[in-house]
């Protein structure tokens, strides 16, 4: 059965995509050509994904990647400001989709959208680092978090001029990513510090960075898979406070997920104990929490071998 399966995933993922040709116009001839496949309803997802996991169909693996090449687009959308070639970006991602379709277990309750993202993300992220071949870049996972987004959180405390960045925003941005100041100089010097977006994309080019920016709307797909992957999270919660003892979850609760987080000494006083106390109990509370939520989602959505970018999402 493996061996048939094997084969016939073979078949689907030589099976006639879309082309991406080089050039603007090859793009957009690429994304108007996948809007052509219709997005699955529930139902229909679910017997596509059953046939092709129990009956090896490569006709209903097919189905199943071409109705999500949108998704991938539009995640791919998000890495142009590398200056790599969208086309090969987007083909990246589009393996990481048959990856996801081909570990992709339907019975676990969720959408495949929810799941193949995190093999999208995972595909384009590896093939960036591979392209940018950074010195020391990407040996640890703060490195590649900070590769991948040091650019949105110099946008978020406007730090858009080109060279270096002031002291300030070096300790700001080191704080907010968790990794050291001598880490962010050196990236950002890396990176080539921010450029016009009246700048040239090339010296041979006249196309401009401005005419690579991305609609921040998200598409239906996206939608959709952040949508259930939000209800996942806060349903794994719910299961993870379960865990907890009638006196843990009050504390917890109380401490974690008020908007206004009451005080240890409120606490203390309801349960007529010290406050040391109350810090101990919801330390303990969050440990379970943090340790269940952690061990359902890696049996929900981690396949066997994830790629090591995976991490970096």
């Amino acid at each position: 059965m493996l061996a048939k399966t094997g084969k016939a995933f073979r078949m689907a993922k030589t099976a006639s995509l879309p082309a991406i040709a080089s050039g603007e116009a090859g793009l957009q001839r690429y994304l108007q050509d996948i809007r052509q496949f219709p997005m699955l309803q529930p139902e229909e997802e679910f017997m596509l994904a059953k046939r092709w996991k129990e009956h090896g169909d490569a006709k209903a693996a097919q189905k199943l990647i071409t109705s999500h090449l949108r998704l991938v687009a539009k995640i791919a959308m998000g890495y142009r400001g590398y200056g790599l070639p969208i086309g090969e970006v987007i083909s990246e991602g589009n393996v990481g989709l048959m990856q996801a379709v081909k570990k992709f277990e339907p019975d676990k309750g969720f959408r495949l959208a929810t799941y193949a993202m995190w093999w999208i993300k995972a595909s384009i992220q590896e093939f960036v680092l591979r392209s940018w071949s950074l010195v020391k870049m990407g040996t640890t996972a703060n490195q590649k978090k900070l590769f991948f987004n040091l650019r949105k959180v110099k946008s978020q405390i406007e730090a858009l001029e080109e060279g270096d960045l002031r002291p300030d925003q070096v300790k700001l941005i080191a704080t907010k990513l968790g990794v050291t100041e001598e880490d962010v100089i050196s990236m950002n010097r890396r990176l080539g510090g921010d450029t016009s977006l009246n700048a040239h994309l090339r010296d041979d080019s006249e196309g401009e960075w401005q005419d690579w920016l991305v609609d921040d709307s998200d598409n239906q797909e996206e939608v959709l898979a952040q949508s259930e992957e939000s209800s996942m999270r806060h349903g794994l919660l719910k299961d993870a406070m379960g865990k907890l003892t009638d006196r843990e979850r009050r504390v917890f609760e109380a401490r974690r997920l008020q908007d206004d987080p009451a005080t240890l000494e409120d606490l203390s006083q309801e349960f007529g104990v010290s406050r040391e106390r109350i810090r101990q109990i919801e330390v303990r509370a969050f440990d379970k929490v943090q340790k269940a939520v952690k061990n359902a989602s890696q049996r929900l959505l981690a396949p066997k071998t994830l790629p090591s970018a995976a991490a970096t999402a």
